[in-house]
């Protein structure tokens, strides 16, 4: 018998309207629990950002309630945007110094959490770098790094590899399930892509667009390590054309 995990987040009856008659949010409920890799699959307008804005707490619902199973505390909560946001005239090992700066700590105090997560993200020889000369997936991976050092319990992942290639993608998505397997994390992410949500979601939660609802929630209960044979097994195209499909409904109720 499967065991439930602990809940540790839950969005009950979410509205989110703007400039009092744009309503990008319409009764959205999700629970979130520990370990979930949870991506928010829809088109574009279906409030897939506004909810992680919710979540991360930099906006507010206009009806309904977020709850959090225990109190957030400081470093519980990471967040990656699809730019990296990264200062550029600072080096590698200072921008993701950046969360613990903001807490007061010391750069000297914390350089073996940053060597660290540098090395689990495959950037430690990078470390004096600017981050003005990466390439974009390695700016990527310096802000997957920012995001995960304080050792979160939750990350929010606001579609974070839609402006690279695809082989760079599909590396870092392969990069992104080992490393919250190595920490623990639970994971929301943003996607447009059936693919990306299949590879590596355990539930996709896909969404419609105006005003912007809860369609259906797809169950993807292929085990983890996945790597390039679930990418080209019958069971990931299976998963796939089932996300497809409540995807294709969404579309139709926007419509």
């Amino acid at each position: 018998m499967k065991t439930e995990r602990e809940e540790i987040l839950r969005l009950a009856e979410v509205d989110k309207v703007f400039g009092g008659n744009v309503q990008a949010l319409q009764n959205m409920s999700l629970t979130v629990r520990k370990g979930d890799f949870i991506s928010l699959l829809g088109p574009s307008g279906c409030g897939k950002s506004t909810a992680l804005r919710l979540i991360a707490g930099l906006s507010i619902p206009t009806s309904g309630c977020i709850d959090w199973a225990h109190p957030r505390g400081k470093g519980d909560l990471g967040v990656v945007f699809q730019e990296p946001t990264l200062m550029p005239w600072a080096t590698v090992t200072q921008n993701v110094y950046m969360p613990f700066r903001l807490e007061g700590k010391s750069l000297s105090s914390v350089k073996d959490d940053i060597h660290s997560v540098l090395k689990l993200v495959g950037l430690e020889k990078f470390k004096n770098a600017y981050t003005r000369d990466l390439s974009g997936g390695m700016k990527m991976r310096v802000s997957i790094a920012r995001a995960m050092v304080t050792n979160p319990k939750l990350i929010l992942m606001d579609e974070p590899f839609a402006a690279l290639d695809e082989i760079t993608r599909f590396k870092l998505n392969n990069d992104l399930l080992e490393m919250k397997e190595r920490i623990g994390c639970t994971v929301i992410f943003v996607t447009h892509s059936v693919f990306e949500s299949v590879f590596l979601s355990d539930r996709i939660v896909v969404m419609a667009a105006r005003p912007g609802r809860v369609i259906e929630e797809v169950a993807v209960d292929a085990p983890y390590p996945r790597d390039e044979e679930f990418r080209t097994s019958a069971e990931y195209v299976a998963h796939c054309r089932a996300a497809s499909r409540a995807l294709e409904q969404a579309m139709e109720a926007a419509a």
